[in-house]
Order: structure tokens, then C-alpha cells, then sequence
């Protein structure tokens, strides 16, 4: 018996984030976002003046950082060495500046290193951008969500306009772009999938239609996996 690990993998803006944290809690087990930890180390990069391709001293930060998840059904939080910073990572800035430290080589063998220990200890559902890849390459629940670019940035640009940003659709569309060609040319873990995953667009598809095809696909699977009682 083992832990029960679902990876899932995908651009900017295809759901990942409410979809992992809905099939979490279907399935009872810990959401392990891994953009958020990306996000964490950039913003600690940031605030100590340090330039996001300063791989030396990023990976020092990374090194040192607590991170932790704080689970609550309503509100979880993501706390970087005991402080709340869950809407600090969440801005426009950050997830730039996530994509270029995500590039890094030792930055990312540190957080990989850390998501295994999170996964092996509790199970999880994991969203990133190398989950089934690298981090969990054995589990035999890949997910790997995918959407129109236009689509993407849409979802984007209402998230950034609820929060009062004056970012434009275009220029959410621009980024979007960009930052799949960072994430899938990177030379460490790019952006990809294989035969092993199974492929989703979620363009045309309601959140309720994607968690529903993920937990039924695990729960059809999971008989030789820990799960909570």
C-alpha cells in the first residue's frame, strides 16, 4: 500500500487550482500546490532584492524557506516561514516572476525534494507543470488540463479584474503566451505530457465536468492506495 498521489499538470489558466483543490476534498486527501511554492520563493526573491534568474542566491532562499498549507475549506492559506502570503503570491507580478524562477535548476530540485517528502507523507493531489513528469513520474493518476490560449486569458483577465487590475485582455493574452513558451522551452522539467496522462480541454467543460471525470477515473483505481478511512 502507498500513498495515494494525482498529478495535475497544465498551463496557466486551464482550472488547475479549483480543480485540484475540488477533487482533494472529494478524495480526502491533502491539495499540494506546487505554483504556490514557485510563487513563495519568488516573492521571498523579490523582497530581499534579489533578481529572479539569481539562481545562487534563489536557491539559498528556497533552501531555508518554511512553507506551509494551511487547509480550510472556505479560505486555505499558504504561509512562507510562519507569514500569510496567500494574496501576495496571487498577483500578476508574481506569476511572472514565478515562471522565471521556475526555470532554475536548483531551485526546482529543492521544491521537488519538498513536494515528494509533503506527497509521501499524506498522499495528495498535486497541481503543477512536471507533477507526472518528474515529481511523481510512478503514480498512475495523470491528469493534464488544457484550454484555448483565448480562453485561458479570459479566465485570467476576470480573475485580475475582480481583484481591481487594470491589466488589459490583451496584454493577459501577451503574458499568457509568453509564459507558455517559457514553461514548455525551459531546459529543467518543461511543460509536457505523455501517454501516461489523461489529456483534458477544459475550454468547454464546467468545473463540476472536469472534478467529476478525475475522482471517477482515481476512485475507479485507488483500491491499492492509502486513502483516509
Amino acid at each position: 500500500m502507498q500513498p495515494l498521489i494525482v498529478a495535475i499538470d497544465g498551463p496557466s489558466g486551464v482550472g488547475k487550482s479549483t480543480t485540484s483543490k475540488r477533487v482533494a476534498r472529494s478524495l480526502g486527501i491533502p491539495h499540494i500546490d506546487t505554483g504556490a511554492m514557485y510563487r513563495a520563493i519568488a516573492l521571498a526573491g523579490v523582497r530581499a532584492g534579489v533578481s529572479v534568474d539569481d539562481e545562487v542566491r534563489l536557491d539559498e532562499i528556497a533552501s531555508r524557506a518554511r512553507i506551509e498549507f494551511v487547509p480550510d475549506s472556505a479560505n486555505p492559506r499558504v504561509l512562507l516561514d510562519g507569514q500569510d502570503v496567500t494574496e501576495a503570491i496571487r498577483t500578476h507580478d508574481m506569476s511572472m516572476a514565478a515562471s522565471c524562477v521556475s526555470k532554475l535548476p536548483a531551485v526546482r530540485r529543492v521544491l521537488v525534494r519538498l513536494q515528494q517528502a509533503m506527497g509521501n507523507l499524506a498522499g495528495g493531489v498535486l497541481e503543477g507543470r512536471d507533477i507526472g513528469t518528474r515529481v511523481f513520474p510512478g503514480t498512475p493518476f495523470k491528469f493534464f488540463l488544457t484550454a484555448r490560449p483565448e480562453v485561458r486569458a479570459a479566465r485570467r483577465f476576470n480573475e485580475l479584474k475582480e481583484k481591481g487590475s487594470s491589466e488589459t485582455l490583451a496584454a493577459v493574452l501577451a503574458d499568457t503566451t509568453l509564459r507558455d513558451t517559457q514553461d514548455s522551452t525551459r531546459a529543467d522539467s518543461p511543460l509536457t505530457w505523455n501517454e501516461s496522462y489523461l489529456l483534458i480541454d477544459t475550454s468547454d467543460l464546467s468545473i463540476d465536468a472536469v472534478v467529476a471525470k478525475i475522482v471517477g477515473k482515481v476512485t475507479a483505481g485507488a483500491s491499492n492506495f492509502l486513502t483516509p478511512s
